[in-house]
C-alpha cells in the first residue's frame, strides 16, 4: 500500500481503489458520510467491529483487513496457518480430494502469487522439456507458463493465452494492491514475445472461454480452466489459496490424459504452503 499507514489513509485509498465515493461506501455501510468523513480524517477513532465492517463492504482481502486492523490500534483477528498445521487438516484433506478426484486430468493449488503449492499426477507430464530451473521451489505456475524455457514455446495459442494470462493478472494487482503480483506481472511482460504474437482483439476470441492449447508428443491437447476457492475462509492461507482444474476441451485431449496419468508416478511436489 506504499507509504500509507494511517487507518483513515488506508481506508481512503482501498474506497478509491473500489472507485467509490465516500457517500457510495457510507451508504454500503449503513453509516452516515459525516462519520466516515470523520474517520478518514482521523478525527474520529472507529471501533474494531467498524473497521471490519467497513472491510467487509470494500472486499478487502483478509491479510490487509489485519493492516487495517493494527494501522486503528487493534490486534489483528485472522491467523495465516501453514496447510500443515494441525488446525488445518480438514482443510488439507479438502484440497488434496478436489485435486485426486480430478485426475485424470490436471489441478493444482496455488497461492495468492501463484506459487505452486500442490497438484495431482496429470499436472506432472505437461511439464516436460521445462527447464529444471523453474521448477526450483517456489514454482511459479504463471513464470512456468510464460517463460521462454517454460511451457510458452509449446502453448500452440500463446497469443491468445499471454494476453488471457496478463489481464487475469492485471486485475488481480488492481484489486490486491499486491506488490509481489506488481512485480510478477512487470516480470511476465517483459518476457520475449514472438514475432507472431500480436495483441488479441475480443473479437478474434471464438469461443466461449481461452482454452490453453499445448503441443504435446501425443498431439496438441487443448484445456479449458475453471477456478476454485473455499467459500467462507477465516484463515489467510485458505483465503489466499486457488485451486485451477483444467478439462479437456475435446476427446481426443480426455484420451490422451488418460493414458498420460495412468503412466504418471507421484504429483509434482511444490514447496512448503
Amino acid at each position: 500500500m506504499g507509504h500509507v499507514t494511517g487507518f483513515g489513509d488506508l481506508l481512503r485509498d482501498w474506497r478509491k481503489r473500489r472507485r467509490l465515493s465516500q457517500l457510495d461506501l457510507a451508504m454500503e455501510a449503513e453509516v452516515s458520510q459525516r462519520h466516515l468523513s470523520f474517520v478518514e480524517s482521523g478525527r474520529a477513532q472507529p471501533s474494531r467491529e467498524m473497521v471490519l465492517h467497513l472491510a467487509e463492504r470494500l472486499e478487502v482481502p483478509l491479510r490487509e483487513r489485519n493492516f487495517l486492523l493494527v494501522a486503528a490500534g487493534y490486534a489483528p483477528v485472522f491467523p495465516e496457518r501453514a496447510l500443515d498445521d494441525p488446525a488445518m487438516m480438514a482443510a488439507n484433506e479438502a484440497v488434496q480430494r478436489v485435486l485426486t478426484g480430478h485426475e485424470p486430468h490436471p489441478a493444482i493449488a496455488v497461492n495468492r502469487h501463484w506459487n505452486l503449492l500442490s497438484a495431482n499426477r496429470a499436472f506432472a507430464p505437461l511439464l516436460a522439456g521445462i527447464d529444471g530451473a523453474l521448477l526450483a521451489p517456489p514454482v511459479n505456475v504463471l513464470r512456468l507458463s510464460l517463460h521462454p524455457r517454460g511451457a510458452a514455446p509449446r502453448i500452440a495459442n500463446l497469443p491468445e493465452w499471454r494476453a488471457h494470462i496478463l489481464a487475469r493478472l492485471r486485475r488481480q494487482v488492481e484489486v490486491s494492491a499486491d506488490a509481489t503480483l506488481m512485480a510478477l506481472l512487470e516480470e511476465l511482460r517483459g518476457y520475449p514475445v514472438p514475432a507472431s504474437t500480436r495483441p488479441v482483439p475480443m473479437a478474434d476470441l471464438d469461443s466461449v472461454a481461452v482454452p490453453l492449447r499445448l503441443a504435446m508428443p501425443e498431439g496438441t491437447l487443448s484445456f479449458l480452466s475453471t477456478t476454485m476457492v473455499f467459500g467462507t475462509p477465516m484463515d489467510i492461507t485458505l483465503a489466499e489459496l486457488t485451486i485451477e482444474a483444467f478439462f479437456p476441451a475435446d476427446a481426443a485431449t480426455a484420451e490422451a490424459t488418460r493414458r498420460l496419468t495412468s503412466a504418471a508416478t507421484d504429483p509434482h511436489p511444490g514447496p512448503p504452503p
